[in-house]
């Protein structure tokens, strides 16, 4: 891959938190290397009507690498909403997340077989009615002596553990149109209890993959962030673990979580953007008044002037397209600040739109890189292109 492409396409791979508007697709941190596979557990009895289960996960920090987050019973954030479960998926170079969100439908995860109801596709856990939320005692723990709003139909689930979808060894399963249309539907964040729940997992070395080889001793909790009492232990990892080599690259920027509270930290590391010929400075921000401009240095001879000249032509129109298309994007943002500065809007709403810069941008530098490799691979002199790099990114998988 060309040296340009792969710098933006690592360093552009930031933490996206959710949105609540129609056409969410959250990206997270990319990773050379996949989970651990989802380990098995039981699920705590539910606490109370109207908790949804929201299965553990494997998430990753640049400093202590993939750590389990405890599966955990939630309160919908308002009646008839359902939760999609984040997946890691494979991105072509690395393992991206794919963040989970609260909405009217379950949609695409991944494929991925997280138990109680989530067995890859859809959820079978439970259902709304008139308000009040319905448990299938099939696969979930609940109280019927307390919790009368149940019913029991037998679901059959994979038993696949593994964690990822896509790349070697990962699940092999695509999102259906139903599950794409659900996926631009209206969502909600994660509430407030589920941050807080990841933040203290995070902190929690015994969660780490490194130190508890897949088999975490907090697999799930009755309720976000109880980990004393109540919690439960993993009966055993899901598959064998492989730690990563030691060569294994990690990625150069960190994702960021909510701070406890569900407010987005902004404590990203700055990252730097630039191709052959540019100076690299920083993008310290989500915006696209952050990027680094597009340019492109003459191409090595290949003795053909005119072919030279040609290809030359068209990364400059290629470059061009690309500045007008961070103007634009620029320009709207700015006019979407300007607008909630004229409101007095509080916090929550400027972060919400904040949130939403940083995808808008992120989408956009994915869309040039994708554009850029494509006139590379176009540039190489005929009878003479460049052998593909092997792809080392996969090394350390844990299976």
């Amino acid at each position: 891959m060309p040296k340009a492409a792969t710098i933006r396409l690592l360093l552009f791979a930031l933490v996206l938190l959710a949105s609540s508007h129609a056409g969410f697709a959250q990206i997270g941190i990319s990773v050379s290397f996949g989970p651990p596979a989802i380990p098995i557990y039981e699920q705590p009895i539910c606490p109370g009507d109207g908790y949804i289960w929201t299965p553990g996960f494997w998430d990753y920090d640049d400093e202590d690498g993939y750590y389990w987050v405890p599966g955990t019973w939630v309160e919908a954030p308002q009646p008839g909403y359902l939760w999609t479960p984040g997946y890691w998926g494979w991105g072509g170079s690395g393992y991206i997340f794919h963040d989970g969100y609260w909405g009217e439908h379950v949609g695409f995860y991944g494929g991925i077989n997280y138990g109680y109801g989530y067995g890859g596709r859809g959820y079978e856990g439970g259902r709304w009615d008139r308000g009040r939320f319905y448990y299938n005692t099939s696969v979930n723990r609940v109280n019927v002596t307390i919790i009368h709003n149940t019913y029991n139909t037998r679901v059959v689930e994979n038993r696949t553990r593994v964690s990822y979808n896509g790349g070697r060894g990962g699940i092999s399963s695509r999102a259906s149109a139903q599950e794409e249309s659900y996926g631009r539907e209206r969502h909600i964040e994660r509430v407030s209890a589920q941050q807080q729940h990841i933040e203290q997992a995070r902190s929690n070395p015994a969660l780490r993959a490194t130190t508890n080889r897949g088999r975490p001793p907090i697999a799930a909790t009755q309720r976000p962030t109880e980990f004393g009492n109540g919690a439960v232990a993993a009966r055993k990892a899901g598959g064998s673990y492989k730690a990563p080599p030691a060569s294994a690259s990690r990625p150069s920027t960190s994702g960021n979580r909510p701070p406890t509270g569900g407010q987005p930290a902004n404590t990203a590391r700055p990252a730097t953007t630039g191709g052959p010929g540019n100076e690299l400075r920083p993008n310290t921000n989500g915006h696209a008044g952050g990027l680094q401009s597009h340019t492109y240095a003459p191409p090595p001879t290949s003795g053909n002037a005119a072919r030279d000249q040609k290809f030359q032509q068209q990364r400059d129109q290629l470059a061009a397209r690309q500045n007008q298309e961070h103007q634009r994007l620029q320009q709207q943002q700015s006019k979407q600040d300007d607008q909630l500065t004229r409101k007095n809007a509080d916090d929550a709403r400027r972060q919400q739109l904040e949130q939403r810069h940083t995808q808008q941008t992120q989408h956009l530098e994915q869309k040039h890189t994708t554009q850029e490799q494509h006139i590379e691979q176009h540039q190489q002199p005929r009878g003479n292109a460049a052998k593909p790099a092997e792809n080392h990114s996969e090394g350390g998988r844990p299976h």
